[in-house]
């Protein structure tokens, strides 16, 4: 078919876009985590973490679960949409329930978390589809959105102040204006609904069959280029999919526990060191809603561009390298300004690259064909390390000896890197085609 014939496919990558910024909302939970811990809430952290977690862990086994199979089914603009209406009815709920913590676990853990798990497959596997030669770059365009999203929520609320920039003079946010939590959330609610859906009406799959102009997928090795197509079935019996999960479980545990402790662990570090509660507040929020967002939506568009230059496998092994070093280094560092910047910039940027490289990565050695069934399966390790990491965080937060939240995770990264090594071509014999 001809390329002519049908719509621009990068409208289809600004609709992943604008429903990714909304769906990062997940990420902006440190805008709130302190806030929480305090009158009339009065939450520990360790409950913060929870509400977090069950997010988390909500977001992976719908995906799995659901949002795989029904957009094969119905194409992937309905469930977008239908995920855009849960996450904001989630936030909505969790804005009514007041300081209940039952209410705001019910409404941003479960229902956010479905909303989000509904919703993010969708541009991945149609993108997937309609960019077969940029797959890995292409990904990571599009996820980019879901770690930029995560700045502007948390700014929203504090005002877009970068340590001595200010871009909105006179205006401390939402919060300096007044709003509480609770209003924070039914705002936000309305608006994922609305701005999720927008980007579903052009998150639609290309003709069956369609290839880009000029591309042949013949001249390119097929376990590596999608050639092949394997079930779900099929695949997990595979060594390659039980090493892409349990990497990506380790990568997810790292980066979801760094979201949800940098506001709690920073401010704690940071006075320990003598600096002021409310400067400390300030910078933590920096690092979180600039360098950490900021620096986790350029990971997935960078990592991704990196991995078609450098391979797959070799992309994973290098960032998760890279990842175990900085989070043993983050401890140590993470009571000094610039240090806590740089630590938050660059496990961000570390973190963001997985959901660029797993994605394609399982086309790859899976196909593109099924990916939208497949990726779920892989993305369920997000959901573990999501359960793990976030709480292994609020536990050791609570108890006041951070360093056992960061040191084993560190290690465990560095273990991840070397499994990520072993990593070879699935045979094409084994799959479906």
């Amino acid at each position: 078919m001809e390329e002519k014939k049908v719509m621009n496919r990068w409208l289809v990558v600004v609709g992943g876009i604008l429903i990714q910024l909304c769906l990062g909302a997940i990420y902006a939970w440190s805008a709130f985590t302190k806030k929480l811990t305090e009158a009339p809430f009065d939450f520990t952290k360790l409950q913060t973490q929870i509400v977090f977690c069950v997010g988390l862990a909500s977001f992976a086994v719908v995906m799995a679960l659901i949002a795989g199979r029904w957009q094969k089914k119905v194409g992937p603009r309905i469930v977008a949409m239908v995920g855009g209406i849960v996450l904001g009815l989630g936030y909505l709920f969790a804005g009514f329930a007041g300081n209940s913590f039952a209410g705001i676990l019910i409404g941003v853990g479960v229902l956010g978390g479905a909303g989000i798990g509904l919703a993010y497959v969708c541009p991945i596997a149609a993108l997937v589809k309609w960019f077969p030669d940029k797959k890995g770059m292409i990904t990571g365009l599009a996820v980019a959105g879901f770690g930029f999203g995560a700045l502007i929520w948390i700014k929203l609320t504090s005002g877009f102040q970068f340590g001595p920039v200010d871009l909105t003079p006179g205006w401390s946010g939402l919060y300096g204006a007044g709003w509480d939590v609770s209003g924070v959330f039914k705002l936000y609610g309305i608006l994922f609904a609305v701005l999720v859906g927008l980007g579903a009406m052009v998150t639609i799959n290309p003709p069956d069959g369609w290839l880009p102009s000029g591309w042949n997928p013949s001249t390119t090795n097929a376990a590596n280029s999608g050639g092949v197509n394997f079930t779900t079935r099929q695949m997990v019996k595979t060594s390659q999919y039980w090493i892409l999960f349990l990497t990506f479980t380790v990568g997810a545990l790292a980066g979801l526990m760094v979201i949800g402790i940098i506001k709690l662990f920073g401010i704690d570090a940071l006075t320990a060191n003598g600096i002021e509660i409310s400067r400390a507040n300030v910078i933590t929020g920096t690092a979180m809603g600039l360098f950490y967002a900021l620096f986790n939506g350029l990971g997935r568009i960078v990592w991704g561009t990196v991995s078609e230059k450098t391979g797959r496998k070799n992309a994973i092994v290098l960032m998760s390298a890279l990842q175990g070093i900085m989070m043993i280094l983050f401890y140590f560092i993470g009571g000094n300004e610039i240090g806590l910047y740089i630590g938050a910039a660059i496990i961000g940027f570390n973190f963001g690259g997985n959901f660029a490289l797993f994605p394609a990565a399982t086309a790859d050695y899976f196909g593109n064909k099924n990916v939208g069934l497949n990726y779920p399966w892989v993305f369920l390790a997000y959901g573990v390390g999501g359960l793990v990491g976030p709480f292994l965080g609020g536990a050791m937060g609570d108890a006041k000896i951070w360093m056992w939240a960061f040191i084993p995770a560190g290690i465990a990264c560095l273990i991840a890197s070397g499994l990520a090594l072993v990593l070879k071509p699935v045979r094409a014999e084994n799959s479906a085609e």
